[in-house]
């Protein structure tokens, strides 16, 4: 360790320099000399140097504030005052309070001088050690909860290289697969660099249980330019034996001993990565049963236009309860729309029993507030954990004549020749016990258009629900003449990018 250290001699007598340099390079140090604080402010400016061994009178400036210089852009730099002259109590005070770390006063003896400069690099490479370990450290903690909390797998692969570049201040690539079997690999070219995602097959053959470390050549990982000179660090992390391991790779150059680090980040991910698979799956199931409770096909009617959009919630957010139903019941159409509260497989289902129970009292023939009523009774008798709405009209498609409910539903929205009015039938949700207003009758004219939807249409968080509702009777003034592109437009105008709740559109037109 000694041996690679270099040592900065200040002093302006030169027989005296002449014997600091002789005995600090019989002892294994490489030496360098300055003749005056100024030079010696200059060479620690500018080249490496791991000790300056400083006299406390120079001709220039003081050696007291040639230390305190230094200590303020080079903290980590350790100083050992000398003096050729006879010193007092307050002088070594004044060295050691303004930042020296050793004051020797002659007569120096060469091994006191020797065991000085040993002493203070032992300290300060520990500390720098510790340093150094305690930001890898915090970027560790940062990259953890980057990667646990980013909304997809492809984010969550961006982070985790992003996060491994920026703790060890090179290019990084994490690969992994995703629930689906794609093998893809976040990567990274400089440290505070952008994170891409491409396609990477890795052989997994003979990847344990646990994490696992390897150095190999760089041209097996050819993901990225690496170092020229270097080799590159392999960790994988498997978790399980049914699933495939996660790799981080790193230039070798940048690992310690045992590489705690590199492995921590590794099983870090990879945490991270079997949750995200384990989500995306689940999700998968969820919005797959989701659309089989879902009417199949859309019916046919005589005089009318019908057209339907329903968006499952992005990814990351669980399945929710929103349902539909279309369907002709001797002459007249049934039309619903509901929305479970709760986002989970469990609403899902709900959901599916809430259906089924609207098509039930549909078929004795009850009108849609007493098809409401009965649906209420059956969730507060079976369901009375839950709550929900629900909005369901009977139409008779040759006269327009209408009957609506709703419980607690959004009002759909009525567009006729450029002017658009919500449909109000205020009412409580189901799931309580409360009086319930008489149906709403009215004739739908022709060439008239009815909207009907869920919240995840128009609620943002950054807006209220008025907010909401404005944008969307801006948004249905205009009446495509394809009823399918329309409701289509309604939800590019209206949904935001990421869908962060169920979405269901349901346009009826009367020719």
């Amino acid at each position: 360790m000694a041996a690679q250290s270099t040592v900065l001699v200040v002093d302006d007598s030169r027989t005296k320099r002449y014997l600091l340099v002789s005995w600090l390079t019989r002892a294994g140090f490489r030496v360098l000399e300055a003749q005056s604080g100024a030079e010696a402010l200059a060479r620690v400016d500018t080249e490496p140097i791991d000790l300056v061994v400083l006299d406390v009178r120079l001709p220039d400036v003081s050696g007291f504030e040639v230390c305190e210089r230094i200590k303020e852009t080079h903290p980590a730099m350790p100083v050992i005052h000398v003096s050729a002259h006879a010193v007092d109590v307050g002088d070594r005070a004044q060295g050691l309070t303004r930042g020296a770390d050793a004051y020797l006063a002659e007569p120096i003896e060469p091994d006191e001088l020797v065991a000085t400069a040993h002493a203070v690099l032992r300290y300060y490479q520990a500390r720098q050690r510790a340093e150094f370990l305690a930001e890898r450290l915090l970027g560790l903690a940062d990259a953890t909860v980057a990667v646990h909390t980013a909304p997809t797998f492809a984010l969550l692969m961006q982070e985790a290289a992003a996060g491994a570049a920026r703790i060890f201040r090179s290019p990084a690539a994490v690969v992994a697969e995703t629930s689906d079997g794609d093998c893809l690999a976040g990567i990274v070219t400089e440290p505070d660099g952008d994170a891409t995602i491409v396609p990477w097959t890795v052989d997994d053959t003979g990847v344990p249980i646990g994490a696992t470390v390897r150095v190999t050549d760089p041209a097996e990982w050819a993901l990225l330019p690496w170092p020229a000179d270097d080799t590159v660090t392999v960790a994988a992390a498997r978790l399980r034996d049914d699933r495939p391991p996660l790799y981080v790779v790193v230039p070798t150059s940048t690992q310690t001993h045992r590489t705690p680090v590199l492995v921590q980040l590794a099983q870090a991910v990879a945490a991270a990565v079997e949750t995200q698979r384990s989500f995306d799956e689940e999700h998968r199931i969820a919005v797959t049963l989701q659309r089989s409770l879902l009417p199949r096909r859309i019916p046919d009617v005589d005089g009318l236009d019908l057209a339907v959009r329903y968006e499952p919630a992005s990814a990351r957010t669980e399945v929710g309860g929103d349902f539909y139903e279309l369907v002709m019941l001797d002459g007249h159409l049934l039309l619903a729309i509901g929305d479970v509260a709760g986002h989970s497989l469990h609403a899902a289902t709900v959901m599916a029993e809430l259906r089924h129970a609207v098509r039930a009292y549909a078929v004795e023939g009850h009108q849609p507030g007493a098809i409401l009523h009965r649906v209420n009774e059956l969730m507060r008798a079976l369901l009375p954990a839950e709550l929900a709405t629900l909005c369901v009209l009977l139409l008779e498609p040759a006269t327009g004549r209408v009957r609506l409910a709703s419980a607690g539903h959004l009002p759909p929205v009525l567009t006729l020749d450029g002017k658009v009015e919500f449909v109000q039938h205020s009412a409580p949700l189901l799931g309580v016990r409360a009086e319930r207003p008489e149906d709403l009758e009215f004739v739908l004219p022709a060439g008239a258009t009815l909207v009907f939807y869920t919240d995840g249409l128009i609620e943002r968080r950054d807006a209220t629900i008025d907010d909401g509702l404005a944008a969307l009777a801006a948004a249905a003034a205009q009446v495509d003449d394809d009823l399918d592109r329309f409701c289509e437009r309604l939800l590019v105008e209206l949904a935001p990018p990421e869908i962060q709740d169920d979405v269901a559109v349901v346009a009826l037109r009367r020719r």
